[in-house]
């Protein structure tokens, strides 16, 4: 405590990680309470025992296993191919010095800037088209250009500073462009792109308007999309609807924890340049 009072910095970043922490603290403990113990007690109240109910009856109402395995192939395959193109066009706009680069990045800023609402229709209308309406593959294509504008972005700035020298000494050795980007920027940057791929996951997790639009089927929905729409039938009572809430953000925390230290090493890394 007395250390808490000498550093106000340390003060107000124990309080903000309360406030964090609390919300989550609530959803696990109404996930596990009966209705009738909600209903007597509150939300704030410890539980008396573990009601699983709640988290069975959800799991198996929105077939909760398939919404879970699309939401993390599309996840993760979006984070894996937006690295890898975000990689290849910083390279070639940050080392590689392409013409207009000035405006090829500006171009990039604005693709981050745009409403996914300004996007609906056109992608629903190419979709359609492109007959990829209603599958997991349109919805991988879009939010790997969305997630890898900001890579871009983002790593350009970061390949643009990169030791020239490092590249000619690589280059005098007979090493190809290929050669350089694999077996030398790709190691130097791989806490960046580790960081890049924590983000990629849990942002495309999160998504709801465009899986909302783009995947009408239930075998092809993802967690968020089923949560939204089944609290938007209002058929669940509190604790199931908690105990969807748990469910819904407890894989994107775990992947997040898992990879946290690839994250704070990034972030440290990154401090240090």
């Amino acid at each position: 405590m007395t250390a808490l009072r000498r550093s106000p910095v340390l003060l107000a970043l124990v309080i903000a990680a309360l406030f964090m922490v609390l919300p989550f603290a609530v959803v696990v403990v109404n996930a596990v309470k009966s209705p009738a113990e909600y209903a007597q007690n509150g939300p704030l109240s410890l539980p008396e025992g573990l009601y699983l109910d709640g988290i069975k009856d959800f799991w198996e109402r929105v077939d909760f296993g398939r919404k879970l395995a699309n939401s993390v192939l599309i996840s993760g395959s979006v984070a894996l191919l937006a690295v890898v193109l975000s990689v290849l066009n910083a390279y070639a706009i940050g080392i590689g010095r392409v013409r207009g680069r000035t405006w090829v990045l500006a171009f990039f800023v604005l693709a981050n800037m745009l409403p996914q609402e300004a996007l609906v229709y056109p992608i629903y209308y190419l979709s359609k088209e492109a007959g990829l309406y209603d599958t997991r593959l349109s919805v991988i294509i879009v939010f790997t250009v969305i997630q890898a504008a900001f890579g871009t972005y983002l790593l350009s700035a970061v390949l643009g500073r990169f030791p020239r020298e490092i590249i000619e000494a690589a280059r005098i050795d007979g090493a190809n462009k290929w050669q350089v980007l694999w077996r030398i920027v790709v190691p130097v940057s791989r806490p960046t792109l580790g960081v890049l791929l924590v983000f990629f996951f849990v942002w495309t997790w999160n998504e709801f308007l465009l899986p909302l639009v783009m995947l009408v089927s239930n075998d092809n929905q993802t967690v968020s999309v089923a949560l939204g729409v089944l609290q938007g039938q209002r058929l669940m009572d509190a604790t199931m609807t908690n105990a969807a809430a748990l469910l819904g953000v407890l894989p994107a925390l775990v992947f997040f924890l898992v990879f946290q230290r690839t994250l704070t090493r990034g972030i440290a890394v990154g401090a240090v340049k």
